[in-house]
């Protein structure tokens, strides 16, 4: 049976909520994206062209320190990676974890929270970011998903 890690990033609390349903599906390590600085609510404010997000998101190569690290991440094999959708991608902490370890041979799947927008071209800007994983197409939730829900997601990428 696959060990699986459940990392995530939650801005407001919804990704974390979702993040907890499938590591209790999936009997996951669950591990929380920290960044060495905190969002303020300012600074997760997107309709301000000069918001700390806003910011981060238009530079591609913006790369935000994450406090904290997995232990020994290579006994997962198979990872769900959440966080909200920014800009129809995942934020670029995201991008930040991913480069931080070797996910050779591994299986990620991405998960998202989002009043509306969908996956967009998430796997797209995360790819380079995980060279030789196998990066599986995510799915995004809403706030309100069910344990139910997850668990009929989990058994379509199993």
């Amino acid at each position: 049976m696959s060990k699986v890690l459940v990392a995530f990033f939650s801005a407001t609390g919804k990704t974390e909520n979702v993040a907890k349903k499938i590591a209790e599906a999936t009997g996951g390590d669950l591990f929380e994206i920290l960044p060495v600085i905190p969002y303020s609510t300012a600074d997760l404010d997107w309709r301000n062209p000069n918001s700390r997000s806003s910011l981060e998101m238009k530079d591609k190569v913006s790369r935000p320190q994450i406090a904290g690290r997995v232990d020994e991440i290579a006994q997962y094999d198979v990872m769900y990676i959440g966080f909200p959708i920014w800009w129809y991608i995942a934020p670029t902490i995201i991008n930040t974890f991913l480069e931080e370890y070797s996910f050779e041979d591994k299986t990620i799947i991405p998960f998202a929270t989002s009043g509306s927008s969908d996956m967009g071209k998430t796997n797209e800007s995360l790819l380079p970011s995980c060279p030789g994983a196998i990066l599986k197409d995510g799915k995004r939730f809403s706030a309100d998903v069910t344990l139910d829900e997850i668990k009929d997601w989990i058994k379509e990428n199993v």
